[in-house]
């Protein structure tokens, strides 16, 4: 079963985003996009 940070990565990645990119959608920092995808942060 895949955590939920590889699932953003994985979602992310398909659509050819950055992480800053993904943060700027949901209004995080990318350090933020980072942690959920690393499984440091999941808030």
């Amino acid at each position: 079963m895949d955590s939920i940070g590889h699932i953003i990565q994985r979602q992310r990645k398909r659509k050819n985003m950055t992480q800053e990119a993904l943060g700027e959608q949901v209004f995080v920092t990318k350090q933020a996009v980072s942690k959920w995808e690393t499984g440091v942060s999941q808030t």
